[in-house]
């Protein structure tokens, strides 16, 4: 009889295979290593995906804009269309970080507690059940940041410039080409009066820099807040 093992056997479908695949005795793992790579490459998808957002969103603005100043028998409400246009493109980028900081916050995770600890194991390890937590995300992926938050990241970093850009520009149209009456009257939209229209625009303002800049405790894991420049020097911490 030939001595080949039957494909349906146990030991071939083994269901805890993996079992002690990290454990120490089996020194440094490849399979640790593919699975940094195969995270970093997914956290490098969704990092392409974000960045395609944000560029859609100041050239469509870029756009607009360029229209809006080429006349100055274009009305002023031209240049509200690229806020509503840049919030689609924010909240959309909101849903992307979301999804994003799924894989980063893995990476963050092998870095902080696998690789930082090989290079220099005097501070030992982040977070001490970072094993298990990592299995448990691997078996039931979960968000770890809610919307508001994302949306306040993505604020920060990108949308609040932009949005400050089209204000200034809005103001200067208002002021420099539209001919309808004094401020703020001169920002009425056919029936809706100019007072309505500014008290509209103040509100959505006032709105974004609460979300962006109100005072939070960060869930995004190792992100990079503070705007301290340290170069290598870490003595001071």
């Amino acid at each position: 009889m030939s001595d080949r093992k039957n494909p349906n056997s146990s030991e071939m479908c083994d269901p805890e295979v993996g079992a002690g695949l990290l454990e120490t005795n089996m020194g440094p793992s490849s399979a640790l290593a593919h699975l940094y790579r195969g995270e970093i490459h997914r956290m490098k998808f969704w990092r392409e995906r974000l960045d395609r957002t944000s560029n859609w969103a100041i050239t469509l603005m870029a756009a607009i804009l360029t229209w809006a100043f080429s006349s100055r028998s274009n009305p002023h409400y031209i240049v509200l269309l690229p806020i509503v246009t840049v919030s689609i493109f924010l909240f959309i980028e909101a849903r992307r970080y979301r999804a994003y900081d799924i894989w980063r916050s893995r990476v963050r995770m092998l870095q902080q507690n696998v690789f930082a600890l090989g290079l220099d194991d005097s501070a030992g390890v982040v977070d001490e059940g970072w094993r298990q937590k990592l299995s448990e995300d691997y078996r039931l992926p979960k968000v770890k940041v809610s919307l508001e938050e994302a949306l306040a990241h993505r604020l920060r970093r990108v949308y609040v410039p932009l949005f400050l850009v089209l204000l200034a520009a809005w103001v200067f149209h208002l002021t420099a080409y539209t001919s309808g009456g004094q401020w703020p009257s001169s920002a009425a939209i056919a029936w809706v009066p100019g007072g309505i229209v500014l008290a509209t625009v103040v509100a959505f303002y006032i709105g974004i820099l609460v979300v962006a800049y109100r005072p939070r405790e960060w869930n995004i894991n190792g992100e990079i807040l503070p705007s301290d420049v340290t170069g290598w020097d870490y003595s001071h911490e």
